[in-house]
């Protein structure tokens, strides 16, 4: 006996854990879920400021280099007659204030010829200008501002023994000689170091980096730019082209990684932000290792109160399972132990009550076998099978031994509730609605008894269950399908109930798939004759039933019977529809 409550202790304590541990899991992961989320949305929404910062440090330089142009068209060249006049000193000027952005500048005739150019310098012996994609593109859209690709200075000679990387800006503009105007182009080469100079020391994060690229995805600046005109390097710069502004995720070379992009107003460029995913994760090791052990922590504090719980709820188990024990030898005045949790105390007081009325009900089945016809409607009382009850103690008690705590509930549950309408406070007549359930309950306490030999339906109709019914009329018709339809058959046997109301009438029908009956065996339903072929039975015939009804209701109410052997058996139960209320019951007939 010892050794069956342990048990029962080590399972609820082993479940309880498993159960809490699965909850708490389940509590951290949606918890690392949140954080990894906020973490990620914060990391993104910096990159993003970042990103948008850069993006404004370079527009503004390009509105910079672009007022220059302006300054250099609109100030010294579109009001200047070439013919007669130097326009030298003005660029030489706008020159010097802007050096340090600035290479060099210079203007060119339609024809390619230099004009001007500071510092002063000439043209590559063998250059043919005209056939320079600035040049055309500068010609073919007069109207717009060109932006070359990095690229090293190779226009003019140059007494430095270096290679100095530009970006060119051309633009058509208008020349005048005398009296006549023809077209040029100005071409302004930007030091590559100044554009460079806005992503030193930008970062998204550890292992992060920022590059620019055009429109159509040629990179203009990037930090490790060398390694990647080298080959040894690659970058997923065509597709960042094509990317919108904002954040997107995207798999490289096997990497997760958040790349983040803003477009530059007027030339398309693009600054690109790229951020390996797990720096916006919270998969790092110190993360992990918290983690653990938070687990391992809820784990140990778990387990100690459920260790305290299990020993609380199986103690008052073993002294509930010594006082059934004693019921179970048919000693029903023996005291109930109530202890322990609500639905131990629950099941304790259940059992209590049933010994109670087992008593009562085993006294009322005495008293009215006495007076059998003197009280017709007490009759319902001796319905209850004291073999019936005994059962159905055996099954709690051995779903308690089994540790089926649950199941044991709800068969005590299900039986408290069979007595308590059997009982009605001495009411003749109920509700539908409590016929059903007195029935429910005991086809409850019956399929756990025969072991799922059978099952059954309940269908009724919302607006019956208020009207009026006479007390357990479908108890003794349930049970007989039970015991005589089904008891030697060789499948599953089905039982199924249907409440309808078709006008004035109501009708409760209850069909089985049993053996069936014959024709004679239909008639003497109705007789005097002993029907019963199994002692299990409550006794209780078809007679009764259909001969109360008839006294109740009246000669046009009461049962019929379709039958059929081999087919099943359909009793409906035919009753005026009548509302239930105080005044529907009357008093008992003597």
């Amino acid at each position: 006996m010892e050794r069956k409550n342990n048990s029962i202790r080590y399972t609820i304590f082993v479940y309880f854990t498993v159960t809490a541990l699965a909850a708490s899991l389940l509590i951290t992961f949606s918890l690392y879920q949140r954080l990894s989320s906020q973490v990620s949305e914060m990391v993104m929404a910096e990159n993003q400021s970042l990103i948008n910062q850069v993006a404004r440090s370079v527009e503004s330089y390009l509105r910079t280099v672009m007022k220059l142009s302006d300054s250099l068209y609109y100030g010294a060249v579109k009001n200047a007659d070439l013919s007669s006049q130097s326009i030298n000193n003005e660029i030489t000027l706008l020159y010097d204030n802007n050096k340090d952005n600035v290479d060099n500048i210079a203007l060119f005739t339609q024809s390619g010829s230099l004009v001007e150019t500071v510092p002063a310098a000439r043209l590559k012996n063998g250059l043919k200008v005209t056939a320079e994609s600035w040049f055309k593109n500068a010609l073919e859209k007069t109207e717009n501002q060109h932006f070359s690709y990095p690229h090293v200075q190779y226009i003019f000679d140059s007494n430095e023994n270096q290679y100095r990387w530009v970006v060119s800006l051309s633009r058509a503009i208008e020349l005048t000689e005398g009296t006549s105007t023809t077209q040029g182009v100005l071409l302004v080469d930007l030091s590559y170091s100044s554009l460079e100079h806005l992503f030193d020391g930008v970062t998204t994060k550890k292992g992060g980096y920022v590059y620019l690229i055009s429109n159509d995805g040629e990179i203009l600046y990037h930090p490790k730019l060398q390694l990647i005109d080298s080959g040894r390097l690659q970058e997923n710069n065509l597709a960042a082209a094509g990317y919108k502004d904002g954040n997107h995720r995207e798999e490289f070379e096997g990497k997760q990684r958040i790349i983040t992009v803003k477009s530059i107003g007027y030339t398309g460029w693009k600054v690109v932000g790229v951020t390996p995913k797990n720096v916006v994760s919270l998969n790092s090791i110190k993360t992990r290792l918290f983690i653990v052990f938070l687990i391992t922590l809820i784990l140990s504090v778990l387990a100690l109160i459920n260790s305290y719980i299990s020993s609380r709820i199986t103690n008052p188990i073993k002294e509930l399972e010594k006082s059934v024990g004693i019921l179970e030898e048919g000693n029903l005045e023996t005291p109930v132990s109530i202890g322990g949790s609500y639905e131990i105390q629950h099941l304790g007081n259940s059992i209590k009550n049933m010994a109670k009325q087992i008593r009562v009900l085993m006294d009322d089945i005495v008293a009215e076998h006495e007076a059998k016809r003197k009280q017709e409607f007490d009759t319902l009382q001796s319905q209850i099978n004291p073999h019936f009850l005994y059962n159905t103690l055996d099954i709690i008690v051995w779903m308690i031994e089994n540790e089926q705590k649950a199941e044991a509930v709800k068969a005590v549950t299900a039986l408290a509730r069979f007595f308590r309408i059997s009982l009605s406070k001495g009411k003749n007549v109920i509700t539908v609605r409590d016929e059903l359930e007195h029935v429910r309950n005991y086809l409850m306490i019956q399929h756990m008894r025969f072991k799922n030999k059978f099952s059954y339906e309940i269908h009724a109709e919302e607006g019956c269950m208020e009207l009026t019914s006479l007390k357990l009329v479908l108890q003794p018709l349930v049970e007989n399908a039970i015991y005589h339809g089904m008891e030697f058959m060789d499948g599953d046997g089905e039982i199924l109930l249907n409440v309808f109301q078709k006008g004035d009438d109501l009708y409760i029908t209850v069909s089985d798939n049993g053996l069936g009956m014959t024709s004679e065996q239909v008639a003497g339903l109705f007789s005097d004759q002993v029907h019963s072929t199994s002692k299990k039975g409550s006794g209780i015939g078809v007679k009764n039933v259909n001969e109360r009804i008839k006294l109740y209701f009246g000669e046009a109410y009461g049962l019929t019977i379709d039958s059929e052997p081999d087919e099943g058996t359909t009793i409906t139960i035919h009753l005026p529809a009548v509302p239930y209320g105080p005044g529907v019951e009357r008093e008992k007939r003597p």
